[in-house]
């Protein structure tokens, strides 16, 4: 769409403010109310608030709308942390207490297993919590100079939109990165190709704090002097990326140590870069190992499959406890780093295989004729439905099934419990990011 014809659709909204009372909140944490004969879906309004608030999309039956005053709040209402976050995307919930937030997680997550799976938990599990703030240790902040402020921008992107919020500072990201929103800015600023610099990408281990920084033209001498003046006043280290996220170049320091975490109650640690996928919430991830390999009651006879098993994030701590693991993963780089990560740690008993868990060919898998009492599932938002039918030939025990996205969780949890023979014995929520609407749990299938 032009910026002609969004100038003109922006027009046709309404200017003046709506006065409502807000009814009820969506599974996203936004208000719910009616006006006209349409649903009206109102960002950072509270069920029973009376709120002011100026329409951002209007249609026929339904429309979206930013509170700009509250008349009557909440109880649940809370003070925002963070000074931007009315505009700032990073966050959405800031205004709920943490017990409301919960609350609202676990009404979704209940409600998606009842209507999509039509299936309930025989135990419904309390919510796994940590730390509210500075939990985020991956990320990715965008960078945009601004020509009419004269400055660069750095951070989340504002809600519903592609500028960059403008902020001093970001609560949610580690302490290391979150309160540096502003020097990043600064020294951006005063580089040659601060045009040119369109993303940060962050990383922070249990050793160091990685800054990638993203360029798209070749990095003057002097922009590279200004950056490392930065890694060493702030103890970062920092790499370039002028390619594919895999090909960086150290700027500080000449040599940098390996990114890792460790997991110490199973003796592991996992090496990674800073563009692999690992878990942005570190207390919440080695609490969630914990509780799977609870939950799967490993013992020194069994034999697990791991799917969708990244660099090993399960699979490693698993083969402590356990005869084998067979690790499945659709990527051949990860496939790479768990074997080597399973060789650093001195695990012998696992084996990595990449396969693409969404295909056909998984049927005549040399790995899928093997026999396993005990399954471990970690799909991406699209859920595990391609594979899930593929088990039931394997008639394991027990499957735990982590997921991010409790709609399609529930869509296999119909499909093991209502087809497969499988019961659901527990389930729940896991608070992986706190002040957003992103929903993760855990649920276990007995047979």
């Amino acid at each position: 769409m032009s910026d002609k014809r969004r100038r003109r659709r922006a027009k046709r909204l309404p200017e003046e403010t709506v006065q409502v009372d807000i009814e009820s909140l969506s599974a996203e944490g936004r208000g719910i109310a009616h006006v006209d004969d349409r649903t009206v879906f109102v960002d950072q309004a509270l069920a029973g608030e009376t709120v002011l608030f100026k329409y951002t999309k209007l249609s026929k039956n339904i429309a979206e709308a930013r509170a700009v005053e509250i008349l009557k709040a909440s109880p649940d209402r809370i003070e925002p942390k963070c000074k931007a976050f009315e505009l700032c995307g990073g966050c959405s919930l800031q205004h709920m207490g943490p017990e409301t937030q919960l609350e609202l997680k676990q009404k979704t997550f209940l409600e998606h297993l009842e209507h999509i799976g039509k299936v309930s938990a025989e135990n419904l599990l309390p919510p796994l919590t940590g730390a509210l703030w500075g939990y985020r240790h991956k990320a990715r902040l965008s960078v945009r100079y601004v020509r009419k402020k004269d400055r660069i921008m750095v951070g989340f992107r504002e809600r519903g939109s592609s500028f960059v919020t403008d902020t001093e500072q970001c609560e949610i990201l580690h302490a290391s990165v979150g309160y540096l929103i502003t020097e990043l800015s600064e020294c951006i600023g005063s580089m040659e190709i601060k045009e040119r610099i369109p993303q940060i990408e962050v990383a922070v281990g249990d050793n160091q704090t990685v800054l990638v920084f993203r360029h798209l033209d070749p990095m003057p001498a002097a922009d590279r002097k200004i950056l490392l003046e930065l890694a060493k006043q702030h103890e970062l280290v920092v790499y370039l990326q002028a390619g594919s996220p895999d090909e960086l170049e150290a700027l500080y320091p000449a040599q940098p140590e390996v990114l890792y975490y460790k997991l110490p109650k199973h003796n592991v640690r996992v090496e990674f870069q800073p563009s692999d996928f690992t878990q942005v919430n570190p207390e919440i991830n080695r609490n969630m190992l914990d509780c799977a390999i609870n939950f799967l009651e490993l013992n020194e006879n069994d034999q697990v499959l791991d799917l969708f098993c990244g660099l090993g994030n399960f699979s490693l701590p698993m083969a402590r406890h356990c005869a084998h693991v067979t690790a499945v993963e659709g990527a051949e780089v990860m496939v790479k780093k768990g074997r080597e990560n399973a060789a650093r740690n001195n695990i012998e008993n696992i084996e990595f295989h990449m396969a693409d868990l969404y295909s056909d060919e998984i049927a005549t898998a040399p790995w899928m004729k093997k026999k396993y009492n005990k399954i471990l599932l970690d799909p991406p938002r699209s859920g595990a439905d391609a594979v899930i039918r593929y088990l039931a030939k394997m008639d394991a025990e027990r499957i735990v099934y982590v997921s991010c996205h409790p709609a399609t969780l529930a869509r296999d949890a119909g499909v093991l419990v209502n087809e497969l023979g499988y019961r659901l014995s527990d389930a729940g929520i896991m608070d992986m990011f706190p002040h957003t609407r992103h929903v993760e749990s855990i649920a276990v299938f007995v047979k």
